[in-house]
């Protein structure tokens, strides 16, 4: 058995400037910015509760565009599992997450767990062996 969730909404951004990106879309939502790390390079984070998805800014090289993160406990058994339902394994990126096509062409991110161990959090799905449904 392994668990997974939406965890995220990522705003990819063509742009030369992440951090004015970021004004923008912390003004939009009226989310503040997370202060970045010195290791948050091309990303930036708007502040949001523990039981609200995570907002994430990237700057990309590609078009700018909106895509979503699955966390889940068990990546290779999460993504076995969007395959069976018809998404197809893009890239594996950094030995760290895969991107994945829906069938409907739509791009998305099957990524750890973002904010602690997902057992007994809200919204969290339980998957069993082979089941591609709760």
């Amino acid at each position: 058995m392994h668990r997974s969730r939406f965890c995220a909404l990522v705003i990819d951004c063509k742009v030369d400037d992440i951090d004015a990106a970021a004004t923008f879309w912390s003004s939009a939502f009226g989310k503040p910015v997370v202060p970045p790390s010195p290791d948050s390079g091309n990303y930036r984070e708007l502040s949001t509760g523990d039981d609200e998805p995570i907002i994430l800014l990237q700057k990309v090289d590609h078009e700018s565009r909106v895509h979503l993160d699955i966390e889940a406990d068990d990546l290779d058994a999460e993504v076995k599992r969007l395959e069976a339902l018809g998404a197809k394994r893009v890239a594996f990126v950094r030995q760290r997450w895969w991107v994945m096509e829906a069938p409907t062409g739509h791009r998305f991110c099957v990524v750890r767990p973002q904010r602690g161990a997902l057992e007994g959090r809200p919204r969290t799905n339980s998957w069993d062996g082979g089941a591609t449904s709760p």
